[in-house]
């Protein structure tokens, strides 16, 4: 299997809910990713035990920003969410150029990409499921991430709540 360089579209703009686009977790399911210098906007979110505080005021406060900067990538979006500690959860939004006093970050690497399907409760366990997956493909860890395809209301909508568990390896598989 190969990685490839570019992420299978998700036009946000073309969403029947105006909001989140529909997801297609085949074009994602055990698919190996590279990313050379992808630029990220990083923010943080407050946790108690993983369970944001804060994420629906500091998500719409770097949206405006990436949107005031011109900096929205419609058609590879993805947001990866990095569960750095029980109190904090940093986020790396796809932009497509810098955001001005914002700041932004190139990610690197290859991802090995697992699709979840549940309540977000699920995280722990799909966290394990996606370390026992990548050590049977034969790879070496290097970091987890996870992005969540929808918004709550949007999950409802569409009555799957989709989550991209994405490891960072060492070695493609």
């Amino acid at each position: 299997m190969y990685a490839v360089n570019r992420l299978p579209e998700r036009n946000t703009a073309a969403s029947p809910t105006g909001c989140c686009p529909e997801f297609n977790p085949e074009a994602w399911d055990g698919k190996l990713f590279q990313f050379d210098n992808k630029l990220f906007m990083k923010v943080t979110t407050r946790s108690f035990l993983h369970v944001p505080f804060n994420m629906n005021s500091v998500m719409k406060k770097a949206m405006q920003a990436v949107d005031a900067a011109g900096a929205r990538e419609s058609d590879e979006y993805i947001m990866l969410s990095d569960e750095v500690s029980p109190w904090k959860c940093d986020h790396y939004i796809s932009v497509d150029k810098e955001v001005p006093d914002a700041e932004v970050v190139r990610l690197s690497g290859t991802y090995l990409a697992k699709v979840f399907e549940g309540p977000f409760k699920n995280a722990g366990v799909w966290h394990k499921q996606l370390v026992e997956y990548v050590a049977s493909r034969g790879a070496k860890l290097v970091n987890v991430y996870f992005s969540y395809t929808t918004c709550p209301r949007c999950a409802k909508i569409y009555g799957k709540n989709y989550v991209v568990g994405f490891a960072q390896i060492e070695k493609a598989v």
